[in-house]
């Protein structure tokens, strides 16, 4: 006993519905080449839980990740701001090169709460020639009385005015 008739039409929406709705559609655009960009990132040193808000701390980690496979870019800037938008700390000294595939990250500790919940980071990168660019993430991880919490926020794009 089948329990869908055999019909051409059922088949070819099946068809449209599984590929526009259900296949992974995220990354697959082509993004432009670049050869640098200003990010802003996310950052959370802790979010907020059960009914008398109370606060669960978070590490955190900057994550930036060269994708080109062939060309280096360099790291300019990796500054962290707190909730308010004050700078707490600038964690690129002199410029970083990570060359083609390669990443580097920086560590924010769990019981660092400078930040507060609405803490980001700016990261500035440079390339010679147009590359991939770079994927920049914040992750956040935490653990309390065996619970434990972790997400991602991805960078993004802010369009910087050219003098």
């Amino acid at each position: 006993m089948a329990a869908f008739p055999s019909n051409p039409f059922r088949s070819i929406i099946l068809l449209f519905f599984l590929l526009f709705f259900f296949l992974p559609t995220r990354g697959m655009a082509q993004e432009a080449l670049s050869t640098g960009e200003t990010v802003y990132v996310p950052i959370y040193s802790n979010i907020y839980y059960g009914p008398k808000v109370r606060p669960f701390s978070l590490a955190a980690i900057l994550s930036i990740r060269n994708t080109d496979p062939s060309q280096s870019i360099t790291i300019l800037l990796a500054d962290y701001y707190d909730t308010s938008g004050k700078r707490i700390e600038s964690y690129v000294k002199e410029p970083i090169l990570l060359g083609p595939l390669a990443s580097t990250d920086f560590y924010i500790k769990e019981y660092d709460e400078r930040g507060g919940p609405g803490a980001n980071f700016i990261v500035k990168w440079h390339a010679d020639n147009a590359v991939n660019p770079p994927i920049i993430e914040g992750l956040m991880l935490g653990m309390k009385s065996g619970q434990g919490i972790s997400f991602i926020c991805p960078g993004k794009v802010l369009k910087v005015p050219t003098k």
